[in-house]
C-alpha cells in the first residue's frame, strides 16, 4: 500500500472547481510538483512579528477589560440613584456652572472635559519640573539645622504680644544717633548690619536697634497685621528702649518694605532713611513697562514663579516653603532662595564668616517652625500696600477745600504746607545687583527725586552692607558727617548741676510769694 505525505492528502482535501485558464498547469501535475510547504510559511514570520502581535492581543484585552470597568463604574456609581451622585452631584455642578465661563478661551471643536484634563496636567508637570533644581550641584554642603535656646530681650506691645530686639552700640544715654533697623525675609533681628565692628558704632555714637518681625524669631505673632501694624510695631519698640529723639531707620532688600511704611505712617518720629537695595512690590502699578521688564527679566523663574503664587494663589506657599527652609537641613542661600548673584556676591557666600552668620541667622528666623508668618511677609511685599511711594515726596498743598477758603483764596495767599516726608533719604544701590535689580531704584529715584541715590559699580546685593568695614565707614559718612563719639557724661552731669542751681531760686521765690 502505497503511502502519502500530510501535504498530498491536505491538497487532495481542496475541490477541484473545474475552471481553467490558458497557461493552467494540469492539476495533477500541480500537485505533484508543487506540494503545500508549511515550514516556508511558518519562516515568513519573524520573532519579531510573534512578539508583535502577541503586544497588540494584550492591548486589545486591556482595552476591553477597561471599556468593561468603565461600565461598571458608570452603572453602578454615576447613575442618578448611586450614592456618590446624591451626595456630591449638586456641587459639583454648581463649581462647573461657576466656572463655565472659562470655557470660553477653549477653542470651539475641543470637548471641556478633555481640554481641561490634558491643561491640569501639564500645570502639574510644569510645577514638578520648577521644584526640581537641575543647576543644584550634589556635592554642595548642606548644613544642619540646630536650635539654640531663647536669649532675646523682649518687650511688652499694648495689644499683648511680645517682641524680641537687640540693642548694639552705645548705650541709650550717651547715644547721639539711633538707628532701627526691620530685617528681610529669611532673616532675623541678629542680622542688623552683618559684620559692623563695635568700635565704629562707638567712634560716631551710634545705637543700632534691630528687632525680630511678627512671627520670626521670638516675636510672637500677629494675626492680622500690615504695614500700618509694622509701623506702629517700630513706634513702640522706639518708645519702650527709651529712644527719646527722632531715629533714623536703616534697612536692606525686602526689609525695606516696613521702612517705607514707617516713612508713611511715622514720619515725625523719623530723622532720615539709609536704604540698601530696597525692595519695591514687583507689581507696582506706577512703574513703566520697561522698568516692570527689566525687573523680571533679572530674576530666575522658580522665584517668578513664587512671587505669581503669593499674588494669586497664596494657600499654595506652604508646599514650597516647608520644602526649601523649613526642613531640618538648609543650602546655599542663592538655592535656598532662587536668587541669581552677580560675581561680588558669588565669592561673598563662599567665604566662611558669611556662611557662619547666614546659618545662624536661619535658624533664628525659623525658630518658631511655622509658615505662616513668611506667607504673611512675601504677601505684605507683593499686595497693595495701602499708600504709594509718590505719597512720600515733597510737595506744596494748599487748603482751598470748602467755600470761606476758596472766598480767602481769591483775595490772598491760600494757606500751603509742605507735603510728604521732609527729611532725607539716601539710597545704596548696587548695579550688578540681581536681587533687587537697579530698575526698583530707578523707579524709587523718579517718584522720589529728593531721595539721594548712590549708585555702586560692580557691586551685588550683599556684597557693599555685608562684611565690608569701608564700606560700613562710608555709609556712617555719609549720613551723620565726621565722626563725633558718643554724648559725653559730662555734658549731662553739667546740665543737671545748673538745673539743681536754679531749682532751689524758683523754690525760694516761691517760698516769699507764700510769706507775703
Amino acid at each position: 500500500m502505497a503511502t502519502t505525505s500530510w501535504s498530498e492528502e491536505l491538497a487532495s482535501l481542496v475541490d477541484d472547481p473545474g475552471v481553467r485558464f490558458a497557461g493552467d498547469p494540469n492539476p495533477t501535475e500541480f500537485h505533484k510538483t508543487t506540494p503545500f510547504d508549511a515550514s516556508s510559511v511558518e519562516s515568513e514570520e519573524s520573532l519579531k512579528d510573534q512578539a508583535m502581535g502577541f503586544l497588540m492581543a494584550w492591548c486589545e484585552i486591556v482595552m476591553e477589560l477597561g471599556r468593561g470597568c468603565r461600565d461598571i463604574v458608570q452603572q453602578n456609581l454615576l447613575n442618578e440613584e448611586s450614592y456618590v451622585v446624591r451626595k456630591i452631584g449638586e456641587p459639583c455642578a454648581k463649581v462647573s456652572k461657576r466656572l463655565s465661563f472659562f470655557n470660553h478661551f477653549l477653542p470651539e471643536d475641543r470637548d471641556p472635559l478633555q481640554a481641561w484634563f490634558v491643561v491640569f496636567s501639564v500645570f502639574v508637570l510644569a510645577l514638578a519640573a520648577i521644584s526640581v533644581d537641575l543647576n543644584r550641584d550634589p556635592l554642595t554642603k548642606v548644613m544642619k539645622v540646630a536650635m539654640h535656646p531663647p536669649n532675646a530681650s523682649r518687650i511688652l506691645l499694648p495689644d499683648g504680644r511680645y517682641m524680641a530686639y537687640y540693642d548694639q552700640g552705645v548705650p541709650a544715654g550717651r547715644a547721639r544717633f539711633s538707628l532701627i533697623a526691620p530685617h528681610s525675609f529669611l532673616s532675623s533681628r541678629l542680622a542688623g548690619i552683618p559684620g559692623i565692628k563695635p568700635s565704629l558704632l562707638e567712634e560716631y555714637g551710634i545705637r543700632l536697634v534691630t528687632y525680630d518681625l511678627p512671627g520670626f524669631g521670638e516675636s510672637d505673632p500677629h494675626r492680622s497685621r500690615n504695614l500700618n501694624s509694622s509701623a506702629m510695631d517700630m513706634l513702640h519698640l522706639a518708645n519702650a528702649v527709651n529712644v527719646s529723639d527722632n531715629f533714623w531707620v536703616l534697612c536692606h532688600s525686602s526689609g525695606c518694605v516696613h521702612a517705607w511704611a514707617s516713612l508713611r505712617y511715622i514720619p515725625e518720629r523719623i530723622a532720615g532713611a539709609a536704604m540698601l537695595a530696597p525692595m519695591i512690590s514687583p507689581y507696582e502699578p506706577h512703574m513703566l513697562k520697561d522698568e516692570l521688564k527689566r525687573t523680571w527679566d533679572k530674576w530666575l523663574p522658580r522665584r517668578q514663579f513664587m512671587y505669581s503664587l503669593a499674588r494669586r494663589f497664596p494657600k499654595l506657599l506652604p508646599f514650597f516653603y516647608r520644602k526649601s527652609f523649613l526642613p531640618e537641613n538648609h543650602d546655599r542661600i542663592d538655592k535656598l532662595l532662587s536668587l541669581s548673584l552677580g560675581k561680588k556676591d558669588e565669592i561673598l557666600i563662599e567665604e566662611p564668616e558669611f556662611e557662619e552668620f547666614w546659618q545662624r541667622d536661619v535658624e533664628e528666623s525659623v525658630r518658631q517652625g511655622k509658615v505662616q508668618p513668611f506667607i504673611e511677609e512675601v504677601v505684605l511685599q507683593v499686595s497693595k500696600w495701602g499708600f504709594d511711594i509718590e505719597e512720600l515726596h515733597v510737595q506744596k498743598k494748599c487748603q482751598t477745600r470748602g467755600i470761606l477758603l476758596w472766598l480767602k483764596s481769591m483775595y490772598s495767599e491760600a494757606e500751603c504746607e509742605l507735603a510728604g516726608f521732609l527729611d532725607p533719604i539716601h539710597i545704596w544701590q548696587g548695579l550688578d545687583d540681581r536681587v533687587v535689580p537697579p530698575s526698583m531704584t530707578e523707579f524709587i529715584g523718579r517718584v522720589l527725586p529728593e531721595a539721594v541715590i548712590h549708585k555702586l559699580p560692580n557691586e551685588g546685593h550683599f556684597s557693599y552692607y555685608f562684611y565690608c568695614d569701608e564700606c560700613h565707614k562710608q555709609i556712617f559718612s555719609t549720613l551723620f558727617g565726621t565722626p563725633q563719639g558718643p554724648i559725653e557724661q559730662q555734658e549731662e552731669t553739667a546740665f543737671e548741676e545748673n538745673n539743681e542751681d536754679v531749682l532751689p531760686e524758683s523754690s525760694v521765690s516761691n517760698d516769699k510769694k507764700l510769706l507775703i
